[in-house]
């Protein structure tokens, strides 16, 4: 079985290989194409897939007889996208400098830009929308039988582009709700691999409402209880009043919506955004891959547990959260997540996942084409969104208006209308002026000449 990874040359890529030297199950991936356009950032993530491989299982077997996938990169996407049976897209338009700017336009007329979040999302959507309309055609054309499992940020809008493409032959992964149903799960002393998490929202807009173990709901002793609240990351975030308040464990993303003022504060103080800290870590990264004489596993592994231990610094700042404990650094494990998905649709290995998905008839209040975040049940049909209980009014007003701004920035990108990005920005909740939206497309379009397109009414 062949899997293509879009963004191969991406830094995270170690992390899906090394789930795949862990599946020796029949039917697994025994070959990785690697695409991305960067010749120089191919190379130094093949070698060091080249060295989990040596250190993994298998050894110097044959990938048909249990050894390690065989990889290959190549930076011509027709030719990475042919013959295969999946392809994880995890490509970043624009690369580091391009979230870094999309912080400093943002933060610069005093709104979040984070870049799934507010402004920074939306900069980040209107340049990804053209490329993964232009990959999924692609994909329909050169891989019709394939699925396509994405990762690309903002991942919901983004699945949601490719599926008027694909249908549900594209599906949406993100670690962050399992790694939430986790934590919640180890809070309440409780095997998180035997809990039913009842999530459900948009991509980084979503909220955990309950916690199952043995058909019993136990999120509401966790509720009760103010210091097991306060115990693991969210309760750090969001305090234990405001999660006991709104009865629900959110998505940690939501606190750039309860806290934005805090947020914005706290990023405008920071030595560094997020964006600009990666884009100088990653650099020299693949800086010192290049002088080929360095261990390039270790290297790796070093640069990821740093990256891992700042994730969401400004926020904890914000919320006086502290460091971040060891439990917490575990993710959800969006490679786990990847590989489980792939197993359930090429074995028909059935299993649950909180995946993104259109909606059907899930959320009532949305239409069935929009892409949600919610429990699906999945098998070698795909995936099935399983049905939820309607969402609390507040939760509702936001999801709405959400997805009326992602399909603002769709429709930008396939009009190129300047008015309608205009638009999207301004209707965002964290955008709070239409005079602010205008400067934002003006910063935004000067920043990146990929947004170029943007040119009519």
């Amino acid at each position: 079985m062949k899997l293509t990874i879009l963004g191969g040359g991406g830094f995270r890529v170690p992390l899906v290989y090394g789930a795949l030297l862990a599946d020796r199950a029949p039917g697994r991936v025994t070959h990785v194409t690697l695409h991305d356009l960067d010749a120089g950032r191919l190379g130094a993530v093949a070698r060091v897939l080249a060295e989990q491989a040596a250190a993994g299982p298998g050894g110097t077997e044959r990938p048909e007889a249990g050894g390690a996938p065989t990889v290959s990169h190549t930076t011509d996407l027709d030719e990475a996208l042919r013959g295969a049976d999946f392809v994880f897209s995890a490509i970043r338009v624009g690369g580091l400098e391009g979230r870094a700017a999309d912080e400093r336009v943002a933060l610069d007329h005093g709104v979040l830009g984070q870049e799934t979040v507010g402004a920074g999302g939306i900069a980040y959507g209107l340049r990804t929308v053209p490329v993964a309309v232009d990959i999924a055609r692609r994909v329909a054309r050169l891989a019709p039988d394939a699925w396509v499992i994405n990762f690309t940020n903002p991942a919901g809008l983004v699945t949601e582009a490719m599926s008027r493409h694909l249908g549900d032959r594209v599906i949406g992964i993100c670690d962050s709700p399992v790694g939430l149903g986790r934590r919640v799960a180890r809070a309440l002393g409780a095997d998180p691999d035997r809990a039913w998490i009842d999530y459900v929202g948009l991509n980084h807009l979503g909220w955990l409402r309950g916690l199952r173990v043995a058909g019993r709901d136990e999120l509401p002793r966790l509720l009760a209880d103010p210091e097991a609240l306060g115990s693991f990351e969210e309760g750090k975030l969001f305090g234990p009043e405001w999660l006991a308040s709104l009865g629900a464990i959110p998505n940690e993303y939501l606190h750039y919506y309860y806290f934005n003022r805090e947020a914005v504060r706290a990023y405008r103080e920071a030595e560094q955004t997020r964006g600009a800290f990666l884009r100088d870590q990653q650099a020299r990264f693949y800086e010192v891959m290049e002088q080929g004489h360095a261990p390039a596993l270790t290297t790796w592994d070093r640069t990821r547990a740093e990256r891992e231990a700042t994730y969401m610094a400004a926020n904890r700042e914000a919320a006086g959260a502290g460091e971040r404990d060891a439990s917490d650094l575990e993710s959800g494990g969006y490679e786990q997540v990847a590989l489980a998905l792939m197993r359930a649709i090429a074995r028909d290995e059935r299993t649950t996942l909180i995946l993104n998905v259109r909606n059907r008839t899930t959320l009532g209040a949305l239409d069935e084409d929009a892409v949600i975040e919610v429990p699906c049940l999945v098998d070698a049909s795909g995936a099935h969104p399983v049905s939820v209980d309607p969402l609390p009014g507040h939760a509702t007003g936001l999801v709405c208006a959400v997805k009326a701004v992602e399909r603002e920035v769709m429709n930008a990108a396939d009009s190129g209308s300047r008015a309608t990005a205009v638009k999207a920005f301004a209707l965002h909740p964290l955008v709070d002026s239409v005079a602010v939206a205008h400067r934002l497309v003006d910063g935004y379009t000067a920043a990146h000449p990929g947004l170029a397109y943007l040119n009519r009414p």
